[in-house]
């Protein structure tokens, strides 16, 4: 068969990376737009170059005509592709192709499998996503997973180096995002979040630390949650420079308080000023993927971290989509349309990053929620919907019913007024979530309506929990199969 590899976008910063790749074993084309660039890139490597215009009416025939074995779609943003978003695939598979693309949009990644049956019935294979998210973040995971029964996290971070070369289809895909509610799958369920919001500060390695994250979309958040089972999903990601993460932190502002609907407009400019910048900062960026769950040994969070020198870090994505276009040469994926979650093996595309200069690593640790550290040996003895009701790794969300009851001194009265105690009632809805902060907790208490918090946290021989500027510590204790709360301390 033959071995021609269509790489649509082929003269961008990834699809150079992946023709470059694929030039010394395959029949790499060079496709795009601007037939100039791809002219150039193709001289170097000893490839061929074609004007291709994927929205042109004569497109799919264009693409037949050049009798390619597999065609990539590097090419993006892939949220921008209009009525008609897999006419690509539906080309390829039309001319006899396989099809791959490097898509991090989480609709158009899980649409994908609208084309199963098509791409069955002609014995071809239709993968999405086969870039850093969520082929490289999956293949992490199901490595990080084994022997976990319970996954509680799936948190994924990208912290790109600041001189890393950016197109304006990245550009752009950040943009569109800033400020727009995006789905963070917590607690078993979806939450409304701002996109780049949540700012938080990562260290990954010496050369990649605390640098700014936030959160932003990616398929792992629509595919993780059933295809893992995860009780919680997260995706980060970061720029390096201050100036530029806050700058885009704040400019979001406005679309998140409805006074603006996007701020793509500003992509050019923004990739003007970005451009600029790039003799800032270094040439160090990573990525890392934590799963946090129960294994045989008991909680457990572990890590796989990828730290990318030397301006490495722009091979990645195109790594995903270097190993499984070999595979795909060779005949070895199986049919069918479907986002990339299983298909990539963690060590073929460790193996595959052998010539650059990237490092990766795994941590397990073990974790222990507060009150088990707390209980200690008698924590074991808890009945079992205890010890799952304080097993807090990272959120947790629990509903039911409840009957409240209320003091009738001054005293008592005051207390649940600083404390925004709900009032009496014989019987009401109360939801419960629990969200850990490395060795503290934080309780989140909604009795029909009424919400208030308090935090968590081990005390000298028990428990201390915080009401705002109240704290009380408590002997926390198993007696028989029930677990009490003495108060010692207010």
């Amino acid at each position: 068969m033959s071995n021609r590899v269509l790489v649509i976008g082929g003269a961008g910063v990834f699809g150079a990376n992946l023709c470059r790749a694929l030039a010394a074993e395959a029949g790499v084309i060079v496709a795009g737009r601007d037939l100039g660039r791809a002219q150039d890139l193709a001289a170097s490597i000893g490839a061929t170059a074609v004007r291709l215009d994927r929205d042109a009416p004569d497109f799919a025939a264009a693409l037949s005509a050049l009798a390619p074995r597999v065609v990539v779609d590097a090419a993006g943003p892939f949220q921008g592709y209009g009525d008609d978003p897999y006419r690509v695939a539906k080309a390829a598979i039309a001319a006899g192709a396989d099809y791959l693309d490097l898509s991090d949009d989480a609709e158009f990644t899980a649409g994908i499998a609208t084309l199963d049956t098509e791409a069955k019935a002609k014995g071809h294979v239709v993968l999405s996503g086969v870039s850093s998210v969520p082929a490289l973040s999956a293949a992490a995971v199901r490595d990080l997973s084994q022997g976990l029964t319970d996954i509680h996290l799936i948190e994924s971070v990208i912290l790109p180096g600041n001189r890393a070369p950016r197109g304006l289809s990245v550009i752009r895909a950040i943009l569109a995002q800033a400020g727009r509610p995006l789905n963070i799958w917590q607690a078993g369920q979806a939450k409304p979040r701002p996109g780049w919001s949540g700012l938080a500060r990562i260290t990954l390695s010496p050369d990649v630390k605390n640098r700014w994250s936030s959160l932003i979309g990616a398929p792992d958040l629509t595919l993780f949650p059933a295809r893992f089972n995860a009780r919680n999903v997260r995706f980060r990601a970061g720029l390096e420079l201050s100036i530029m993460h806050l700058g885009l932190w704040a400019m979001a502002l406005p679309v998140r308080w409805g006074m603006a609907r996007t701020i793509t407009p500003l992509a050019r400019p923004l990739h003007w000023a970005a451009c600029r910048l790039l003799p800032f900062g270094t040439d160090c960026g990573g990525m890392r993927v934590r799963v946090a769950g129960v294994g045989p040994d008991g909680p457990v969070q572990r890590d796989w971290t990828l730290v990318a020198g030397a301006g490495d870090g722009p091979q990645i994505p195109a790594i995903p989509s270097t190993v499984l276009t070999r595979a795909l040469i060779a005949g070895t994926i199986p049919c069918g349309a479907r986002p990339c979650l299983d298909d990539l093996l963690l060590a073929d595309a460790c193996a595959a990053m052998a010539p650059f200069a990237i490092t990766t690593q795994r941590n397990d640790t073990p974790l222990q929620p507060v009150f088990a550290a707390i209980l200690a040996t008698d924590y074991p003895n808890l009945p079992d919907a205890l010890k799952d009701l304080h097993l807090v790794l990272d959120n947790r969300r629990f509903q039911g019913r409840a009957t409240i009851t209320r003091g009738a001194s001054p005293l008592s009265r005051l207390a649940g007024w600083l404390m925004r105690f709900p009032p009496a009632s014989p019987d009401t809805p109360v939801e419960v979530t629990m969200t850990r902060h490395a060795t503290t907790e934080t309780w989140v208490r909604d009795f029909g309506g009424h919400r208030f918090r308090s935090h968590l946290s081990r005390a000298k021989g028990g428990l201390r929990e915080r009401f705002g500027v109240l704290s009380f510590d408590i002997d926390l204790m198993l007696r028989g199969k029930a677990l009490h709360y003495p108060v010692t301390k207010g």
